[in-house]
């Protein structure tokens, strides 16, 4: 990711009022966990799989405090039981902001499924979602995905691709 486009996803979280980030690294998102971590706004966690920081994320918004879950979008099916729970079954969102492996332009072969499966997955869930591959767009769909969620209690997800991750 472009410096510009780091700096863009942390406007985002801030202006959404984000107080704890919960992530898995993955490389596309290699320039943003430094980043992350350095912000003293945010209390960064590192979790061991995608289904911990959702839940992580439940609780968070338990509290009365606002989370996030940064992960490719790979660790969606990783976390599908405890969304579905929270989302489907709880009334508690969980706000996912996801890299886009296995999209038109995907070089490694073992990626394709991620891409293949994400929507079908999203939309399982009835989780909305907005796919951003210009920089210009990012602060408007994280704040967008939490005045949602937070109304309609329940989960969403912004997906960044394209240029934006490659």
């Amino acid at each position: 990711m472009r410096p510009s486009a780091v700096d863009a996803v942390i406007a985002g979280l801030k202006a959404a009022g984000v107080s704890i980030v919960c992530y898995l690294p993955d490389s596309l998102f290699k320039e943003l966990y430094p980043a992350l971590d350095a912000e003293p706004t945010f209390r960064t966690i590192r979790v061991t799989n995608e289904g911990e920081g959702a839940a992580i994320c439940g609780g968070v918004f338990l509290s009365g405090k606002r989370a996030v879950l940064i992960m490719e979008n790979s660790g969606l099916r990783a976390s599908v039981e405890p969304l579905a729970r929270m989302g489907l079954g709880a009334g508690i969102p969980v706000i996912m902001i996801m890299s886009f492996r296995g999209e038109l332009g995907e070089n490694n072969w073992w990626a394709i499924p991620h891409g293949i499966t994400m929507e079908p997955v999203l939309n399982a869930l009835r989780i909305p979602y907005r796919i951003v591959d210009r920089e210009a767009e990012i602060a408007r769909a994280v704040a967008d995905a939490y005045q949602w969620s937070y109304a309609a209690y329940h989960h969403s997800a912004v997906v960044l691709g394209g240029e934006l991750v490659r």
